[in-house]
């Protein structure tokens, strides 16, 4: 039995290049500006209130964002700005970010790895009692599993849209028949209960 005062403690590990990458279809492409982390957290435990019963509040108390990063002898000037823009935005909204070196030639390696591995440590020690997977790729099944048997649940949050050069952005239906629940960021747009919410997600400016 919960107690009255007891909080949901969330934690919310972002894949980096798959959020990155609805970030700028939102902007680019939407024109809504850019998806703010602050404004995505309230969501998340607004989200989980409705879904999870029995505490008295609902809080982000962990999150980490994993991404490749390229060495600047690597990067264009443009890649160097817009890591320097997020990463400023992941330290101010309290997120951690935990970037693993990339080359041009082998692209990322090792991050649904480093993901899973702080997820899994979080869960164990007790920290979370959700866990938010900011992602749509079905490598992540076997991480969901082991923490639904933990006592940890799961939600899948993603984003599903097609750019108008075609390129999509979508979660592998393994993974979404895995979590306990799932999220699509884009569907809740025109939902009655979130439009408010999904409006006040994003900040202008570079």
């Amino acid at each position: 039995m919960l107690s009255a005062k007891t909080i949901c403690r969330i934690g919310v590990f972002y894949d980096g290049s798959y959020v990155a990458f609805a970030r700028r279809y939102f902007y680019h492409e939407r024109k809504l500006g850019w998806l703010a982390f602050p404004s995505f957290h309230r969501l998340l435990e607004d989200f989980l209130r409705r879904k999870e019963q029995g505490y008295s509040d609902y809080k982000v108390v962990y999150s980490a964002w994993f991404q490749g990063l390229f060495p600047a002898s690597e990067a264009t000037e443009d890649q160097l700005r817009s890591e320097r823009n997020n990463y400023d935005d992941l330290m101010h909204a309290g997120v951690e970010a935990k970037f693993l070196p990339m080359s041009q030639s082998q692209g990322e390696k090792g991050i649904d790895v480093a993901l899973a591995v702080d997820a899994m440590q979080v869960g164990r020690d007790g920290k979370i009692d959700v866990a938010v997977c900011v992602t749509g790729d079905g490598d992540f099944v076997p991480l969901a599993r082991a923490l639904m048997k933990d006592g940890v649940r799961v939600l899948a949050a993603f984003f599903e849209f097609q750019q108008a050069d075609g390129k999509k952005s979508f979660i592998n239906e393994r993974l979404r028949n895995a979590v306990n629940y799932d999220l699509n960021l884009n569907a809740i747009e025109n939902d009655k209960d979130y439009k408010a919410a999904f409006a006040g997600l994003f900040r202008k400016g570079p």
